[in-house]
């Protein structure tokens, strides 16, 4: 049996995969968040340097290469080593993840594959999905990033080169991301950071259904109203159940929007979506009734992973 190896260090989580290279089934991740002080809404790139470096032997260590596939072979690695697939972009914590990708692949001979951490995340998005199969097709497609850096909308189709996807974008964010928004709103209620997933335990108890009204720009979104609105809403009195619910709408009427800007740009296509926000329990069905065709992945292949690098690399191993 052949094994690929994938290994993502992204600004908050330290993640490794391994890949069946004959099924393409994925058969371990492990994972560990990068730890941020209480108060604080993230990191400095030095100091997530630093935790990839101490935390990457311990996700690797937890893989079992000895205990489960006792006559494995290693066959090759992918890793994320910038986050997306453009001119100048950069973060100094790739470095890690790209440092001990490269030293493993020069010790066992494997070839080594490099990618952005957001081709990653739609490829693992497209495997959890049961999609991937529409790169091989070579369809378009459009997708949605949505993370603590970024939200993202993308045009995104296979090509016959070393990027494997050719990826436009076609609207982002023009202040606050998604995933910031959630985690200010969260830290105003006192929550602990990242505050994706108590933000949403408290606005499962949400009643009232307005909303942020969304402001687009050629398609292209402003989030920064809404963590003032939010900490207006806490100054008038309003519970953190009501204000964690009108702050996860307003960014799913968002997102609706500029996914109907891209629809009507260009034509009918199903939208993938991806990324560490696009996993919440309240955003997800409410988008999946305002468009047709969309795909979700599960949490574990949304959020920050090595499968889609591992996914990549397979991929550059068949062309």
């Amino acid at each position: 049996m052949s094994l690929i190896l994938g290994i993502d260090s992204s600004n908050y989580t330290t993640s490794v995969a391994l890949l069946h290279m004959e099924t393409g089934e994925i058969l371990q991740q492990e994972k560990m968040l990068l730890p941020v002080k209480v108060g604080m809404v993230g990191l400095r790139q030095s100091d997530a340097v630093f935790y990839h470096t101490k935390q990457l032997p311990e996700v690797l260590e937890r893989l079992h290469f000895r205990e489960t596939f006792f006559n494995e072979s290693l066959y090759a690695i992918g890793v994320s080593e910038k986050p997306r697939n453009m001119d100048g972009s950069y973060m100094p914590c790739f470095l890690a993840g790209l440092g001990v990708a490269r030293s493993i692949a020069a010790i066992t001979g494997v070839p080594l594959y490099r990618t952005s951490h957001q081709v990653g995340h739609i490829l693992a998005a497209l495997y959890s999905a049961e999609k991937l199969h529409i790169i091989a097709e070579g369809k378009p497609f459009l997708a949605f990033h949505v993370s603590g850096g970024t939200t993202d909308l993308l045009y995104c189709q296979s090509i016959e080169t070393e990027e494997r996807l050719k990826i436009i974008l076609c609207a982002t964010s023009s202040d606050l991301k998604a995933g910031q928004a959630v985690d200010r709103v969260g830290l105003q209620l006192g929550l602990s950071f990242p505050c994706g997933a108590e933000l949403e335990k408290l606005a499962l108890n949400a009643t009232r259904t307005d909303y942020l009204k969304p402001v687009l720009h050629n398609g292209n979104c402003c989030l920064s109203g809404l963590e003032n609105r939010c900490k207006t809403l806490l100054e008038q009195g309003d519970t953190p159940e009501e204000i964690a619910g009108y702050c996860l709408r307003s960014i799913e009427k968002t997102i609706a929007a500029m996914a109907q800007y891209a629809l009507k740009k260009y034509g009918d296509l199903p939208i993938l979506f991806a990324g560490g926000v696009m996993s919440n329990r309240l955003i997800r069905p409410a988008l999946e009734k305002e468009i047709s065709v969309c795909w979700f992945s599960e949490p574990m292949f949304s959020s920050d992973n090595a499968a889609g690098t591992a996914i990549y690399a397979k991929m550059m191993t068949q062309s």
